[in-house]
């Protein structure tokens, strides 16, 4: 959800004195719990480890947005016969190599 206009933008101040001073191409990931911060122009360059509950997931500030979510892949029927598709595809492949090394025996 949006953050009200008459409260104005969120942006932690730890995380903004983290990177005051300092240039994006030396300074290497900067882990932070927050969240619910926005990005301001100060942070466009800066890696930052965003901690999802679980882990840091690195994210690179290219622009005054940035996605925070990863993706991992769409589910149902069609996925899965891509993906048995993609097995047969490897077995066939690895027993036509095998064939090959030993006829050349």
């Amino acid at each position: 959800m949006a953050r009200s206009l008459k409260k104005g933008p969120y942006v932690d101040e730890k995380l903004l004195k983290k990177i005051e001073g300092r240039r994006p191409i030396e300074t290497g990931t900067i882990k932070t719990w927050a969240r619910r911060s926005q990005i301001s122009p100060e942070m466009v360059g800066f890696t930052f480890g965003v901690h999802n509950g679980r882990q840091h997931l690195e994210v690179l500030v290219l622009g005054e947005f940035s996605h925070t979510k990863k993706f991992l892949r769409h589910g149902g029927k069609m996925q899965k016969e891509l993906d048995q598709k993609k097995k047969e595809a490897e077995i066939t492949a690895a027993k036509s190599a095998k064939t090959a090394v030993e006829t050349k025996k």
